[in-house]
């Protein structure tokens, strides 16, 4: 995380300029607002948005983050304008201990996150969607990687597409910069569930209140071990398994789950390990 846990204890009283928040019931919103921008990715826009997602990484109250656009796109990529441009704005929050790169930033959140995608994502926009635990896409939405058209090639965007993906599909996306439609992205992996424009909120709704049944303590932990396994031998990982189910079972969450099913009752999750 590119900010503390003392840093990011709330959000800011004003807000932010580009991203909306809210938070009902465990669920937070996160809602990119350059509408006017088709929501393309600033400096100020990608230091909201590691604030906000270090805010939903160390608040206990936050079970599954659901990330959203305003306007008619979802989001078209870094805004290259606003790199050969100097920032004037005033920012409302501490610049962030390193740069902002949204791969990592995703991989980092360890709470589910649901990508709400009601229209076109473009370049930089699939590290988004890519980073994303799920995305339920509108059935008219498409996903395109235009960086070759311009001379550039989407790199992290690449990486995020291996783990998602055969190599060549992935490669494929990057060469040829074809627009996919959302049933195209579904057959690759890319999206998790189609749905129409007007039953987008309801199945975003219905996917978010499943899993805050679940225990959050335990999802974190999984979530986080799954990026931690990336990192090690093969001939270690099973140890490290081993250990982290261990010490999960020593969690509230994991006593609580235990002490519900012998008792015959619904778990009182608190998501507080």
């Amino acid at each position: 995380m590119l900010y503390t846990a003392e840093q990011a204890t709330q959000l800011p009283v004003e807000g932010f300029r580009y991203v909306l928040t809210s938070l009902d019931d465990h669920v937070l919103t996160i809602t990119l607002n350059r509408p006017e921008k088709k929501n393309a990715l600033n400096p100020t826009m990608l230091n909201e948005l590691a604030f906000v997602m270090a805010y939903a990484h160390y608040t206990a109250d936050v079970w599954v983050v659901v990330l959203a656009a305003s306007g008619d796109t979802f989001c078209a990529g870094m805004d290259l304008k606003s790199l050969t441009e100097s920032d004037a704005e005033v920012a409302s929050i501490p610049e962030p201990s390193g740069p902002v790169r949204l791969g990592e930033l995703m991989a980092s959140l360890h709470k589910p996150c649901i990508a709400r995608v009601q229209g076109p994502v473009y370049a930089g926009g699939f590290l988004l969607v890519g980073g994303s635990t799920y995305v339920i896409a509108a059935e008219f939405a498409t996903f395109t990687l235009p960086e070759v058209k311009r001379g550039l090639f989407p790199f992290q965007v690449l990486a995020i597409l291996l783990d998602i993906m055969p190599a060549r599909t992935a490669l494929d996306l990057c060469l040829r910069a074809k627009t996919l439609t959302a049933s195209d992205a579904l057959s690759i992996g890319l999206v998790t569930n189609v749905v129409s424009t007007s039953e987008l909120d309801v199945a975003v709704g219905q996917l978010a209140d499943e899993l805050k049944q679940f225990s959050p303590t335990a999802i974190q932990v999984g979530l986080r071990v799954y990026q931690q396994l990336k990192n090690l031998p093969s001939n270690e990982q099973q140890a490290f398994l081993y250990e982290q189910f261990v010490r999960l079972q020593q969690t509230p969450d994991a006593k609580e789950g235990m002490v519900a099913f012998l008792e015959k009752r619904k778990p009182n999750w608190t998501g507080r390990g």
